[in-house]
């Protein structure tokens, strides 16, 4: 039995109601939630530099070659955990939309639901790799608070006053950003609110949003 056997429907922490339904799932690409969240490739190449640094070390003073072998050792084994943690990160994580709310269920030992009720979504941002992956980062409007530790991997890095949750390194971003943004509109019918047709995006440009004048 896992901590996620009890879930009435997947990722959900009960029932649906009446007049709510699923209008995608999906999850983190473990290998992208790795590079980019854990920063495997920084951890590699400040190894690899450590290594090459305690080699030249070893040829100029003769004092042999533990210090070389003990460098790359441990970095093989951070670089292996590193993605061990993303592996599970990932493997415990569904994103949820629905035509009410985006639930995010995340959580390695202690799992937990995050409920964000689409009239709390101001913006919708899009940060779209060449591979078709990127993140789609949710601004909250209005007073509502959340704890970056509560979220993180989940939340879009250098927002540490006002935390941001964000469906991170999932496939196919900009159609997910599209629907999102689509969906946040469709329940903001008053809110004066424009959608921004999605183009092919570069990283860290900015996708569909519909920020004006959104009821909280």
């Amino acid at each position: 039995m896992t901590e996620y056997d009890d879930e009435p429907i997947r990722g959900l922490p009960g029932m649906l109601p009446a007049g709510e339904e699923i209008l995608w799932q999906g999850a983190p690409d473990w290998r992208v939630l790795a590079r980019t969240a854990f920063s495997t490739r920084l951890v590699i190449a400040y190894f690899a530099a450590l290594s090459a640094w305690a080699l030249a070390s070893a040829l100029t003073t003769n004092v042999g070659f533990l210090g070389v072998e003990m460098t790359v050792g441990l970095g093989a084994v951070s670089v292996v955990l590193l993605h061990v943690l993303a592996y599970a990160s990932a493997k415990s994580t569904v994103y949820t939309l629905t035509n009410r709310r985006i639930v995010l269920r995340v959580g390695i030992a202690v799992p937990k639901c995050i409920n964000l009720p689409l009239r709390m979504i101001g913006s919708v941002d899009l940060a779209q790799r060449a591979d078709g992956t990127g993140d789609v980062p949710l601004v909250i409007a209005g007073p509502a608070k959340l704890g970056m530790m509560a979220l993180w991997p989940h939340a879009r890095p250098w927002k540490i006053v006002t935390p941001q949750p964000m469906l991170r390194a999932i496939p196919d971003a900009q159609a997910v950003a599209a629907l999102v943004a689509r969906t946040c509109a469709a329940q903001n019918p008053e809110g004066r609110i424009t959608i921004t047709p999605t183009v092919p995006q570069g990283a860290g440009q900015r996708g569909p949003t519909f920020a004006e004048g959104v009821a909280a």
